[in-house]
């Protein structure tokens, strides 16, 4: 049997761990705080982003890295992007050799452009083929409640992928495996900016038809950048692409929709961050998002609004206009 560490004990790090436990495999959680990790393993609950939800007896945890790491075959990372190459810095002398490293995280590393796969070989050495991702719809309460949800596990190897399923494949948590890395990160990455336009939109009282457009010309977005970067379409339209999209951007369990929602009432960020208390990866991942498509020529409307409203430059009641206000032309593919 596999020796498995979970670090991060937020709320998609937990549940992920119960994934893993309910797979039938004991789990080490690393919390940074040890209290938490405390509470983890005498009382099998994480209250302050579970409830009173019980967790898997497998799951064990600690606030000591090494502890957590020390001969661990699987490594799965659930810290917030923007810390993983400083976090992954202090980790990777106590990897083991050989081991998998997964990524839990949707986003974009700000000062660098690069999706957290590259930051993950950058900072540990691993070869691709020994990197993984997770996406798809994974709202954590619904996953953490035991709802039935199906995933995408990525990497350039269908070996390592496949492994990663098995381990986390549970009656009610189906993975499905691929190899297009690319697109999987960047769906994940982008609709977390795009619920924020959902969200701001909600937050101003718009109704179906203004949500379900962003929707719809998000995932077109989504997709030219994505494609450019040599994703395969199809991941687009699965599960890492349109199915995480519409999760994230219909659901108030949705960190993004929800602190664009708070936007939309007119609050401010500081005041938005401090209502949710958890981290919206799409406020800090759309500026590198937007560079990523100047870079590339590929046009992000959205985003580009998104990320106006967050600099200040563009009042939030003014983003629907201004996405219906440009140019007219063909939906589908000119020739």
């Amino acid at each position: 049997m596999s020796r498995i560490a979970v670090l991060g004990a937020g709320s998609w790090g937990t549940t992920f761990a119960g994934v893993i436990a309910d797979a039938g495999n004991d789990v080490t959680l690393w919390a940074r705080r040890p209290e938490v990790a405390e509470e983890i393993t005498a009382h099998h609950t994480n209250r302050a982003y579970l409830g009173e939800l019980v967790l898997n007896e497998r799951i064990t945890a600690t606030a000591d890295p090494a502890a957590a790491l020390t001969g661990a075959e699987v490594v799965v990372l659930a810290v917030p992007a923007q810390s993983l190459r400083e976090n992954l810095a202090a980790w990777t002398p106590l990897l083991a050799p050989d081991a998998i490293l997964v990524s839990l995280m949707k986003g974009i590393e700000v000062d660098t452009g690069k999706r957290m796969s590259e930051v993950i070989a950058d900072v540990s050495g691993m070869p691709g083929e020994r990197i993984a991702i997770v996406s798809g719809p994974n709202l954590a309460k619904e996953i953490a409640a035991r709802q039935p949800t199906a995933t995408v596990v990525a990497s350039h190897s269908a070996q390592t992928a496949e492994r990663i399923a098995a381990l986390t494949a549970n009656p009610y948590f189906r993975p499905y495996t691929n190899t297009d890395v690319t697109g999987v990160e960047l769906g994940g990455a982008i609709k977390n900016v795009i619920a924020l336009a959902v969200g701001m939109c909600d937050g101003q009282g718009l109704g179906d038809n203004s949500k379900a457009s962003v929707i719809t010309r998000g995932l077109a977005e989504t997709s030219r950048l994505a494609l450019d970067m040599g994703a395969e379409l199809h991941t687009l339209s699965g599960l890492a692409g349109l199915g995480d999209l519409v999760a994230t951007c219909a659901s108030p369990l949705s960190r993004n929709r929800s602190f664009g929602r708070l936007l939309g009432e007119g609050l401010t960020l500081e005041e938005a961050a401090a209502r949710t208390r958890q981290t919206a990866e799409g406020v800090k991942s759309a500026a590198a998002v937007l560079e990523l498509g100047r870079s590339r020529g590929v046009e992000l409307p959205i985003t580009q609004a998104v990320v106006a409203v967050l600099g200040g430059r563009l009042r939030v009641d003014e983003l629907a206009g201004l996405l219906l206000a440009r140019k007219r032309k063909t939906e589908g593919p000119t020739h």
